[in-house]
């Protein structure tokens, strides 16, 4: 099967849309609900889409008889220690009628060569813990784990205690 990659277009605006579930199809992410993580993705792909960014690129994925199946948002940012510009790939979001037939990869791809042409040295990207599919794509196309974010919950104060000290 053929994947047909472009740039997006305001055309593209309700089929990107409803992409942004696919986002958080692995499963739940810690200290983030499912409205947050839909709003900020689709906030991000709506502004990468109205108001293009000349330091970054928004692509699109379609297979021929189905249409768009496929969105990547690359961006260009800089390393928090070195202060390096480098590729970042900020979203990467498949259907599920796509999944398996190598249209991530191509998307994957493209951001890269995109990072590549803009003389970057790495390109980055993150990924929730649980998303054991997207890490395993991401790991077999040459990603390693640079960093590992760890959080802990903490309760909310006792209000039995409150206005006492410790």
């Amino acid at each position: 099967m053929t994947i047909q990659l472009r740039p997006a277009t305001l055309g593209d605006h309700e089929a990107i849309a409803a992409l942004v579930p696919r986002l958080r199809a692995f499963g739940v992410a810690p200290l983030r609900p499912a409205e947050a993580l839909d709003n900020a993705e689709r906030e991000t792909l709506e502004r990468a889409l109205s108001a293009p960014d000349a330091e970054a690129v928004l692509l699109v994925a379609e297979l021929p008889s189905v249409g768009l199946v496929g969105v990547a948002y690359g961006q260009t940012v800089t390393d928090y220690f070195t202060r390096e510009q480098h590729g970042h790939l900020g979203i990467l979001a498949v259907s599920e009628l796509a999944e398996g037939q190598g249209v991530g990869r191509a998307l994957l791809a493209a951001v890269e060569s995109w990072a590549h042409g803009r003389g970057y040295r790495f390109i980055t990207l993150n990924v929730f813990a649980a998303n054991v599919r997207a890490r395993a794509v991401y790991e077999r196309a040459g990603f390693a784990l640079d960093t590992l974010r760890y959080y802990k919950e903490i309760p909310p104060p006792d209000a039995s205690r409150a206005g006492h000290s410790p």
